[in-house]
């Protein structure tokens, strides 16, 4: 039976460049890749992200999707990341950090499209 190993988020955005500043600024990721053609790839840790620009040039990239996406990141030290996000003012109006019924903190942010970031620690 095969095992699934990773999953790479990919993120529909309005502008790239924009994007990859934002993810590296708030979330410490690092750019491995941009190839001008509207992808940016960035890495933290052992965590991949992908932007991609929907910019209507193809079906399935219709501009309405920029901003339309979300994803769960798994990490340490919850506290001090949402302390610095807080500071960037780029922590969710609605979701502060707290603890869940499901045994994690949590917390999310918007990226500048208004793809949803939903960060979380799991509580032992």
């Amino acid at each position: 039976m095969s095992t699934f190993l990773a999953a790479v988020p990919a993120l529909p955005v309005a502008d790239e460049r924009r994007a990859v500043a934002f993810y590296e600024t708030a979330l410490g990721f690092t750019e491995l890749r941009h190839d001008g053609a509207g992808l940016g790839i960035l890495q933290r840790d052992d965590v991949e992200l992908h932007v991609w620009v929907a910019d209507g040039s193809a079906p399935g990239a219709e501009r309405h999707l920029a901003g339309s996406a979300s994803c769960r990141l798994q990490v340490t030290d919850i506290d001090a990341l949402y302390a610095h996000c807080r500071e960037l003012d780029v922590v969710h109006p609605n979701a502060h950090l707290a603890s869940t019924p499901w045994r994690t903190r949590e917390f999310g942010v918007l990226d500048p499209d208004g793809n949803l970031i939903a960060l979380y620690e799991r509580q032992r």
